[in-house]
């Protein structure tokens, strides 16, 4: 329980703030969120606890700490205002003002309803960005596999030089052309996913290469013997590209519950405090749970399940543009995915040990 004292303290005054703010009703809402984004989020606890298993300590501090505050006030709060400031063509200040006068998503002209008219935008943006990450993770080798068949051929497919990139820009050529209204904006927006998932990861990967000679390097002059080992968390430089990496694989995972949370609520205040202080901090928590625990060298194939379910949830997220998915298919799709890699891997355990 040690690890989710944080989120448990953080989670009762977001219900207690959510109270004093609009009454039973505020604290209920605020309180469903937080179980929504939860159960959409084990994915991105995974997948963020195998980078943050690199870290240092107190990168993983930072990562609770400043990537919290992102988590919250940047995704959850700012990134909506953003997303209706530029598509309604208005300064902060009255994206603000429009934001607090709520008003129902169904009536042109309220805040929601220009966030739920941008959701195509943002479908393309994080659609692309989550699928990249999927293709990437799936077209390098694995030692172990868990869905053998379509996992042997998806590795095959990456032996082809640039195969996520090309995989990627074609699904959005196709999609583009055939399925989104405004062609234009979607292609747009999607390009602006793959050049960014391109651009952070070449930077991480930059830093950590830079970062870790540069550990190594000190680590040997400071040495008597000059056979220390080298160090295995990063810090630094190396650390940092790592962390950015790790804050834009979480935003990417943010979008849908951040344009969902609308259906229930159009109250940015709630959405604030039930997604990001009761949902995000949850999540942090379990990040750092499943890194100190070490459970996913335990559990082999809960990563490629995790990956399964990002592929399913870019998928899902793409094909948002032309038609409607609710929340509940894609936080269940991906927990009975999870949930079955879960099972195999304890399964897979108990035949290791006879």
């Amino acid at each position: 329980m040690k690890h989710f004292r944080g989120a448990i303290f953080v989670s009762i005054l977001a219900l207690i703030i959510a109270y004093i703010y609009g009454g039973m009703t505020a604290l209920v809402l605020a309180a469903i969120l937080g179980v929504m984004e939860i159960s959409l989020s084990f994915d991105n606890a995974i997948v963020n606890a195998r980078i943050l298993e690199r870290m240092s300590y107190k990168w993983r501090e930072v990562f609770l700490t400043v990537g919290m505050l992102i988590a919250v006030l940047g995704m959850r709060f700012l990134f909506p205002l953003l997303v209706v400031s530029i598509s309604a063509h208005l300064n902060p200040i009255d994206a603000l003002m429009l934001a607090m006068a709520k008003g129902d998503p169904s009536h042109p002209g309220t805040y929601a309803y220009i966030l739920n008219h941008a959701h195509p935008m943002i479908a393309a943006f994080g659609g692309m960005f989550l699928l990249m990450l999927a293709l990437d993770f799936f077209f390098d080798f694995q030692v172990v596999h868990w869905l053998g068949f379509p996992e042997k051929i998806l590795r095959k497919i990456g032996r082809f030089p640039a195969a996520t990139s090309l995989c990627s820009l074609i699904l959005l050529l196709i999609l583009s052309h055939f399925v989104a209204k405004d062609s234009f904006l979607v292609l747009f927006s999607g390009l602006i996913g793959i050049v960014l998932y391109l651009a952070v990861q070449g930077l991480g990967h930059l830093m950590a290469q830079h970062g870790t000679l540069a550990e190594v390097e000190e680590e040997l002059e400071n040495s008597d013997s000059k056979q220390s080992t080298p160090p295995v968390l990063l810090a630094g430089k190396a650390a940092f590209g790592l962390f950015l990496y790790l804050e834009m694989i979480d935003a990417s995972f943010s979008f849908d519950g951040a344009i969902g949370a609308f259906a229930i609520t159009p109250d940015p205040i709630i959405i604030m405090l039930g997604l990001g202080f009761i949902g995000a901090m949850f999540v942090r928590s379990l990040t750092i749970f499943l890194v100190e625990k070490g459970t996913l060298n335990e559990l082999i194939y809960l990563e490629h399940g995790a990956h399964w379910a990002i592929l399913i949830l870019a998928i899902l997220l793409l094909l948002s543009i032309a038609i409607e998915i609710p929340e509940i298919i894609t936080g269940v799709l991906g927990a009975i995915i999870i949930g079955c890699s879960l099972i195999s891997s304890l399964f897979y355990n108990r035949k290791s040990r006879r």
